[in-house]
């Protein structure tokens, strides 16, 4: 139904649309907050039965809520601080503007009284007869080939710009020859660190390693083994008398072959360790090669390997950039042909939903009291024979006012009070097509009057039959055709 809400000017009637504006996720600042008051607090509650592309979102998100019939539920609330900060949230559960926004738009339109302003750029004239038109998936495909076809250009801008790469190729050569004589996996690397540092310390690690066998195997004192196998003979003669005693001996006889291990790993060590100079001096001068190597790539060595393949990926690219232009000169004519398939099929499409706005729109304007007025749209190919993101033609709303006159663009079209009738024609003309439930309009009947104004009422009332429509309203004609 049509709900119209009227009253004098300063009553707040427009407010109530700025409160549904800032819960469709419209920026705000702390000047909507009542003075001397901490925040403003709005809250709004969705019927979902005619909302299926809402209900969806919300389960999509994760936000879907059922209320006490078991039907789902959307409850949108938002707070705005004095100190300009905002938070929301859907369904008692936090969420950001931009999940505001996405869901809003799917469940309210918002048409403000300065809406028809828009209607004079010939960017919005396109995206209006595409929205009539539902060409959402033709354009897909043209504004993919679009940006396709303009990376391949680029790339290969990029590869013409490089000129004559030879010297970039002998230097880059030598500098991955020099950085492939080493073994710079990171593995190798450690490997190399461990053996240096036990070069290093190779004389401490023998005289500790001879210390501990001295010691645990008896050249230097009892043998700790002999010690052992002494002790559980003395113990397993009195275990009977105490059976704990029992667990001790288990325990000492895993002591005693931990420490054969011991023994065993020790003397294993002891005789890889050797006191090497020549062999350190190599591990030394590798070392310095991956530390010299570093620091003219200004990288730490452990990143060399990185660099070693991302020089050689440079090589391969500029060793191949002849064959890449032959490549990229047929990429790039393909994609112009994907491009062009699209935006003739996206074309074809905009000159029949173009005729048919334009003959709606027409009937339209001359109920509105425009008798003889005649709309239209004109679509011309771009001038530019280069692939669009928008397609091959451009769009502009022609207008012939009165009878006998020749079309000019809506932009140029002088009058406000015909401006907003035009407008008016045309967005009655293309409403009610998508699935959003609710529709609200701002004052959008400004610069109207008399029996256009009844009509105008008629048309919203009409709408009223298929959706939810708020109208915000001075005329006594548009306000009489309300259902509430």
């Amino acid at each position: 139904g049509l709900t119209v809400i009227s009253g004098e000017t300063g009553a707040g009637k427009s407010l109530l649309v700025d409160a549904l504006g800032l819960l469709s996720g419209l920026r705000a600042d702390s000047g909507v907050v009542r003075h001397g008051a901490d925040r403003a607090e709005l809250v709004a509650d969705f019927t979902l039965d005619d909302a299926p592309l809402a209900a969806a979102w919300l389960g999509e998100n994760e936000l879907d809520e059922t209320g006490d019939g078991g039907a789902p539920v959307c409850q949108i609330r938002r707070v705005i601080r004095a100190d300009g900060g905002s938070r929301a949230w859907v369904n008692g559960r936090p969420v950001t503007l931009s999940q505001l926004g996405e869901l809003a738009s799917r469940l309210v339109e918002i048409h403000g009284q300065h809406e028809h302003q828009a209607l004079l750029t010939r960017a919005s004239q396109l995206d209006l007869l595409d929205a009539y038109g539902r060409h959402e998936a033709a354009r897909e495909p043209v504004a993919q080939a679009a940006r396709a076809w303009s990376a391949l250009l680029r790339e290969r801008d990029g590869l013409v710009a490089q000129g004559d790469v030879s010297d970039r190729i002998g230097w880059l050569e030598h500098q991955h020859a020099e950085i492939e004589r080493e073994a710079l996996e990171p593995e190798a690397i450690a490997k190399l660190n461990a053996d240096h540092r036990r070069h290093a310390h190779a004389a401490g690690l023998i005289a500790a390693c001879e210390g501990a066998f001295a010691r645990i195997g008896g050249d230097e004192g009892p043998s700790l083994t002999r010690t052992l196998q002494q002790v559980r003979g003395d113990l397993q003669r009195v275990a009977e008398h105490e059976p704990r005693l029992g667990e001790v001996d288990a325990m000492l006889d895993n002591a005693a072959i931990q420490i054969d291990e011991a023994l065993s790993l020790l003397d294993r060590v002891r005789d890889d360790l050797d006191l090497d100079p020549a062999e350190f001096e190599r591990i030394e001068a590798r070392l310095g090669r991956l530390h010299e190597l570093a620091r003219k790539h200004r990288v730490a060595p452990e990143q060399l390997g990185a660099t070693r393949d991302g020089v050689g990926a440079e090589l391969e690219q500029l060793r191949g950039a002849g064959e890449r232009l032959d490549a990229l000169d047929a990429e790039i004519d393909a994609a112009r042909k994907r491009w062009r398939r699209s935006a003739d099929a996206l074309g074809r499409a905009r000159r029949d939903a173009a005729a048919s706005l334009s003959a709606r729109t027409t009937e339209l304007i001359g109920e509105l009291g425009m008798g003889g007025g005649r709309f239209a749209v004109e679509i011309e190919p771009q001038e530019e024979d280069r692939p669009d993101p928008n397609g091959a033609e451009r769009v502009e709303f022609m207008v012939a006012a009165n009878p006998g006159q020749p079309p000019r663009p809506l932009r140029k079209v002088a009058s406000g009070g015909e401006l907003s009738r035009i407008s008016l024609a045309i967005e009655v003309a293309a409403f009610g097509l998508d699935a959003v439930p609710t529709m609200v309009f701002d004052e959008v009947d400004t610069g109207i009057g008399g029996a256009v104004a009844e009509i105008v009422g008629q048309k919203l009332r009409a709408l009223g039959g298929s959706r939810q429509v708020l109208c915000v309203t001075h005329l006594a004609q548009v306000a009489a055709q309300g259902h509430a």
